[in-house]
């Protein structure tokens, strides 16, 4: 699923014809944020948002939706990075302005366009690619798919000073051991293997399980499923 705006060829609006080949039509549908309903989303990302009617096709890092904030109605917030070429608008969602702020900084790197930026943010949100790139945590980077020591080391050089601290860096106190995760029930494995297809971190699920005190066990998955989105979405 591609997350494009494709322009009509129209008369510009100074008169100009522009189209496919002109490029003053954008100038008037910058999108910088966006509150809709999620009526699709595919395994890559790509999803899907109502707002008020009109569906927007957006491009996201995985697990986005997990840690975008959530309205009492269903609605989702999306902060959005309209990206401009020569015959098309592409739109790219994140949770918030730290991670839309984070995506900014990594396609301005040389050779790093938006396809590997959203593969980064995928594996690393914001606050951990920080802590990689201040720690120069080569291994992280050549951990995401598509990403090689050459590019690695490139992040890890122009990156710096160019994304928002990540939290507990300038402390210094070492972190403490994660906590095991809780034993699954049947019921519970499923939400975990549901969660982690749609792109949350094995992490995450076992954090929202662990919430649901046990209902995963006998409550319809459907239902267990919602709940867990709510709760990972706060």
């Amino acid at each position: 699923m591609g997350a494009e705006l494709r322009p009509p060829e129209t008369a510009g609006p100074r008169g100009g014809r522009t189209g496919r080949d002109g490029c003053a039509w954008y100038r008037t549908v910058m999108i910088g944020r966006l509150t809709g309903r999620v009526v699709a989303q595919e395994s890559d990302g790509a999803v899907v948002l109502d707002v008020t009617g009109v569906g927007y096709e957006l491009a996201t890092p995985q697990g986005t939706l997990g840690r975008a904030p959530l309205d009492d109605s269903g609605r989702v917030t999306l902060w959005v990075h309209t990206h401009v070429r020569e015959d098309a608008l592409a739109l790219y969602g994140f949770s918030d302005e730290h991670e839309r702020a984070a995506f900014r900084a990594l396609i301005g790197v040389s050779n790093v366009g938006p396809k590997i930026a959203v593969a980064v943010l995928g594996a690393l949100p914001a606050a951990e690619l920080a802590r990689a790139v201040s720690r120069r945590d080569l291994a992280a980077l050549t951990a995401v798919s598509g990403i090689g020591k050459k590019i690695a080391e490139r992040l890890l050089l122009e990156l710096r000073d160019k994304l928002p601290a990540a939290p507990n860096i300038a402390s210094g106190a070492p972190a403490g051991p994660a906590p095991a995760p809780p034993r699954a029930t049947a019921g519970g494995e499923r939400l975990r293997t549901a969660l982690t297809g749609m792109g949350f971190k094995p992490a995450e699920a076992d954090r929202a399980i662990a919430a649901l005190e046990g209902r995963a066990a006998t409550a319809p998955l459907e239902e267990m499923l919602r709940e867990a989105l709510a709760l990972l979405a706060k």
